[in-house]
């Protein structure tokens, strides 16, 4: 994917608290808003991160192949209906902020993001983050798919390290290098 492409994606992050004891409704209408969601045009996925034990704050995860493809739903009638819907089992309007490019990695979970760090301290920490798993997953896939087409385990090694790097990698690292990414404020 080139330079531009990636420039243009927009991911939008969307806080929410669940009203207590709404968590199983809102886990309903959410499966259903994600069916929705997914049949759109230039979207590229969703995800939804759980609360923490004790806690009703879900944060949901909207990729979007650009900013214009997520005005269009936005601003459609069939997604106001379900940002209703959504807000009958939430204790207020969400909080939703849009991120461009790959700067959703670099959202620290705790705190709003004020600024985004500069692409130089990015493209360090994510290099920092893929390069070793670049070395380990074809170390492990490899052996353990023998005979397997060249291009099939690329895309299993590929997805390992979107997932590794989505949930695990990436958090941890923008936790570790948090001050230097953002600043001590």
């Amino acid at each position: 994917m080139n330079e531009t492409k990636i420039s243009q994606q927009l991911t939008a992050v969307v806080r929410r608290r669940i009203i207590a004891g709404s968590e199983a409704r809102f886990e309903e209408l959410m499966a259903e808003f994600i069916a929705f969601v997914l049949r759109q045009p230039g979207t590229r996925g969703i995800n939804v991160i759980r609360p923490a034990e004790g806690s009703r704050d879900y944060t949901v995860l909207d990729h979007f192949a650009s900013e214009a493809d997520r005005r269009r739903l936005t601003s459609s009638d069939e997604y106001r209906v379900w940002m209703q819907r959504l807000l009958e089992v939430s204790e207020a309007a969400p909080e939703i902020q849009e991120i461009g490019g790959l700067a959703f990695w670099f959202t620290p979970p705790d705190r709003p993001l004020l600024s985004l760090p500069s692409t130089v301290k990015m493209a360090s920490v994510t290099l920092l983050g893929v390069y070793p798993l670049t070395m380990l997953f074809p170390f492990i896939v490899n052996p353990l798919t023998p005979g397997w087409p060249y291009w099939l385990q690329g895309v299993i090694i590929a997805a390992l390290i979107v997932i590794a790097l989505t949930w695990l990698v990436m958090p941890a690292l923008t936790r570790l290098f948090g001050k230097w990414l953002f600043g001590s404020t």
